[in-house]
């Protein structure tokens, strides 16, 4: 993937329907270059699909914060099924580091977001957790 790709990709981002007359004019490209990069990028499997976002997706979580959370010992797979049957939990990611987990979490209310965190703090197997509300976002790849 060269810059061209990298910019073509951050355009498609911004607003995947763009027409290709558009892209082209935006990047100073013909309309058969992005065509054609966008087919080959599709054909390697570097971009898998389309979506659209509607405003209640984006409304849906007025309260969003990300949990990281500390486990003792083995117990990361029996914690992460925990969190699967929560449905404050939006996404559950593995890292490095100090922490095992980091957990999106997306709630009506902070009072909502507060239960859930004292939920997720009492599993067993979880020693430390330390939490972050999203202010405001900057920049969404799914917009």
């Amino acid at each position: 993937m060269d810059k061209t790709d990298e910019r073509l990709l951050a355009a498609l981002r911004h607003d995947a329907r763009s027409s290709l007359s558009d892209l082209a004019l935006q990047l100073n490209l013909s309309r058969t270059t992005v065509r054609s990069r966008i087919e080959r990028l599709q054909a390697r499997g570097d971009i898998i699909g389309f979506t659209v976002v509607l405003k209640e997706d984006v409304l849906r979580d007025p309260v969003r914060g990300l949990m990281m959370i500390g486990i003792e010992g083995r117990g990361t797979t029996r914690i992460t099924r925990q969190l699967q049957g929560l449905p404050e939990v939006r996404a559950i990611h593995t890292t490095n580091g100090r922490w095992d987990l980091i957990v999106e979490l997306g709630t009506e209310t902070l009072e909502t977001l507060d239960e859930a965190l004292a939920k997720i703090r009492m599993f067993e197997g979880v020693v430390s957790s330390e939490t972050n509300l999203l202010l405001a976002t900057k920049k969404d790849s799914r917009v």
